[in-house]
């Protein structure tokens, strides 16, 4: 129980933005309350980032030539990083990418709004902002004004359990964990920040992660 309770603790530290904030993983119930007021786009958005663990800018950023159907990977590189990702295709992620409409030429976005938007301005912020309004219409949070002020940022202050878009990231290392998962599958699977701990854990294969996405829930 003790070791457990200290991996836990590793995982979060690892996790935490470096700020007085910090967000806090969704349940099941909530993202299922997103699923249901958001629109096609926001909602297969919501899926990748469930089922991949990867930021917000880096599934906007997707075309369908980082997804290779016949392996069932998506391959690609961090935004924030440039470290190269593999991520095994979970089952239900899988059903949803082959319910889509598949680009006919190469370098088609997967999402096309999103690729916009991200591809316009090179940050999520944007469509972070959307997502929070997203989060409002499925009642949990509160709306906020996307306004900024000079030295405070948003006008609307995050509280220390709000929710966002990372916080699916923080859904899927919790899931993994609560699974059973050894922490350096989760970290390889999510994409870690740190250099020293991706390098690491370069050993591990692709059966781990497959065995490890096969551990997250179907919505």
């Amino acid at each position: 129980m003790a070791t457990s309770l200290r991996t836990r603790a590793s995982l979060s530290t690892r996790f935490a933005k470096a700020s007085t904030t910090s967000r806090r993983p969704f349940t099941i119930a909530e993202i299922q309350c997103v699923l249901a007021v958001a629109d096609p786009e926001w909602r297969s958005l919501v899926l990748f980032g469930l089922y991949t663990g990867q930021r917000l800018a880096n599934i906007a950023a997707l075309t369908w030539d980082n997804l290779d159907l016949s392996k069932n990977e998506i391959r690609l590189r961090s935004r924030k990083t440039a470290k190269r990702i593999m991520v095994p295709i979970a089952k239900p992620l899988r059903q949803h990418i082959d319910s889509l409409p598949a680009g006919d030429q190469p370098g088609t976005p997967i999402h096309p709004d999103a690729f916009t938007i991200i591809s316009r301005h090179g940050r999520s912020a944007n469509l972070s902002n959307h997502f929070a309004d997203l989060l409002a219409q499925a009642g949990l949070r509160e709306r906020a004004s996307h306004h900024w002020t000079k030295g405070k940022g948003r006008n609307s202050q995050r509280t220390s359990n709000s929710l966002s878009f990372h916080s699916l990231r923080h859904t899927a290392v919790s899931l993994l964990k609560d699974a059973g998962i050894p922490e350096g599958v989760v970290m390889e699977l999510v994409g870690h920040d740190s250099k020293s701990m991706s390098a690491h854990y370069t050993h591990l294969g692709a059966e781990a992660l497959e065995k490890a996405v096969a551990a997250l829930p179907a919505l």
